[in-house]
């Protein structure tokens, strides 16, 4: 949960952000989460239970961070008199193939996970029905901890290639362009609402780690195309997640950038050049 303290236009430098760790704040701890929400402006609640495969045998722990949490976050929220910034995901659809996913499409998990962010997203509006924004993203790699790019690094460098599924379709999206659509919004006063920040256009798995593996300088056959039903996992996997932008303009704002452009800008971020990706240190 992440907050941002009063007057700062936010224009948020660090000094005006409280970004306590699961270590500091748990989210299941009512009077903590009070706490916290005091003296902030906006609250933006990113905490989540996000290990989907575990979550199809641990469903009532996943809703306990992912739905109850999430309202606690947002009655806190609206007690404090801040705005709400609630983090959500492309698996609160079903994945059916077709147009890209409305905003307001209506919302058909599949998994444990997606049902329990799903119910996240209604307990949070209900909770705080006119200052909770709601903020999906998908495919979300970034600068520190595991990610999809880092995974692909070390999987080349091992091995010289890796198998990636070309069936399911997405958006890749880079963690710092989902952070500044959240003080875009925020700062161009929007309350209420559901917004898709995810890549521009589309791609697949195989697609984007293709992406990766050229840009450090790996041959075109050093990603190798599969199909989903050879890689099972506990959770089924959206083979469609690919999210419309409609509402960006609605609200005054550009639409989020090509998935491509957020990748070429982060990869010198993400450290994975080819000299330290083959010396095996990604």
């Amino acid at each position: 949960m992440t907050g941002c303290s009063p007057a700062s236009s936010l224009g948020c430098s660090p000094d005006d952000v409280l970004a306590p760790g699961r270590s500091q704040l748990d989210i299941t701890d009512e009077s903590a989460v009070a706490s916290m929400a005091q003296g902030v402006d906006v609250v933006v609640n990113t905490a989540a239970w996000t290990a989907v495969d575990a979550a199809e045998s641990a469903e009532d722990a996943a809703h306990a961070v992912n739905a109850l949490g999430a309202e606690r976050v947002a009655r806190a929220a609206r007690s404090a008199g801040a705005r709400l910034v609630q983090i959500s995901t492309d698996y609160v659809f079903d994945g059916a193939p077709g147009r890209p996913f409305a905003e307001d499409a209506i919302v058909n998990p599949t998994t444990a996970y997606g049902r329990s962010k799903a119910e996240g997203e209604a307990r949070s509006v209900r909770a705080h029905p006119e200052g909770t924004t709601i903020v999906r993203t998908s495919w979300l790699y970034g600068r520190y901890g595991p990610s999809f790019p880092r995974s692909i690094a070390a999987g080349l460098a091992e091995h010289g290639a890796v198998d990636v599924v070309d069936d399911q379709h997405g958006q890749p999206t880079w963690a710092r362009d989902v952070a500044r659509s959240v003080i875009d919004l925020m700062g161009a006063g929007v309350s209420v609402g559901t917004f898709h920040a995810t890549g521009g256009g589309q791609a697949t798995w195989f697609e984007f780690a293709a992406r990766v593996a050229t840009s450090l300088g790996y041959p075109d056959d050093a990603v190798r195309p599969i199909a989903t039903d050879s890689a099972a996992r506990a959770a089924p996997r959206p083979r469609w997640s690919v999210l419309a932008h409609g509402t960006w303009g609605d609200a005054g704002l550009a639409a989020p950038r090509p998935w491509r452009d957020m990748l070429d800008d982060a990869l010198p971020d993400l450290a994975l050049t080819a000299a330290t990706v083959r010396n095996g240190t990604p």
